[in-house]
């Protein structure tokens, strides 16, 4: 069993504490912005957002409710991550089952820091032929980025820290959080 205790400004998940770094209006306001940037991109379309899991489940949700034009949503389910390191291998746990042909499909993700699992996402969708392939991630490290991937659509940069909340999680914990929180050094 895990501590998750919630106080005002730090958290304590399993063996680590994490302060309060980004407030839920502020994500929430994110969201909006990315919302409507797309639907100025796509409005006529009816873009296919693929929500990459388990992360991206917060951000995919509320993004969902913004956008203000006619779309689809599917999942798929990625893996790259054990505690606080990612491994740089990415694990395909549940794929694409929509036609994705001729398609205007915009990935969804909740961050981007190295590139590594987005690029194998973009590289394997690019088969499939889309009519357009776009990223749009919640968070974006710029500093972590060890490809030439650069997302589309972003909500806020950050620096290199490990964050909590919002979906993203600590060996499966903190996901619930409606703030994000940054590892206490």
């Amino acid at each position: 069993m895990t501590d998750q205790t919630h106080t005002k400004k730090r958290i304590k998940v399993n063996d680590k504490y994490f302060v309060k770094y980004i407030e839920s209006e502020k994500i929430h306001d994110a969201v909006k912005k990315i919302a409507s940037d797309i639907y100025d991109d796509f409005a006529l379309k009816n873009p296919l957002f693929l929500c990459v899991l388990n992360g991206s489940f917060m951000f995919s949700a509320d993004l969902m409710k913004e956008y203000q034009g006619v779309c689809e949503i599917s999942f798929i389910r990625l893996s790259s991550y054990k505690g606080t390191q990612t491994t740089e291998e990415v694990k395909t746990l549940i794929g694409l089952t929509d036609n994705i042909t001729d398609r205007h499909v915009v990935i969804l993700e909740d961050i981007i820091d190295s590139g590594i699992t987005i690029k194998h996402l973009l590289e394997d969708l690019k088969q499939y032929n889309p009519a357009t392939l776009k990223v749009a991630s919640l968070l974006f490290k710029p500093e972590a980025l060890r490809t030439d991937i650069h997302p589309d659509y972003i909500g806020l940069e950050i620096p290199r820290d490990f964050i909590v909340g919002y979906g993203l999680d600590y060996n499966g914990f903190g996901r619930n959080l409606a703030d994000i929180y940054k590892i206490e050094e």
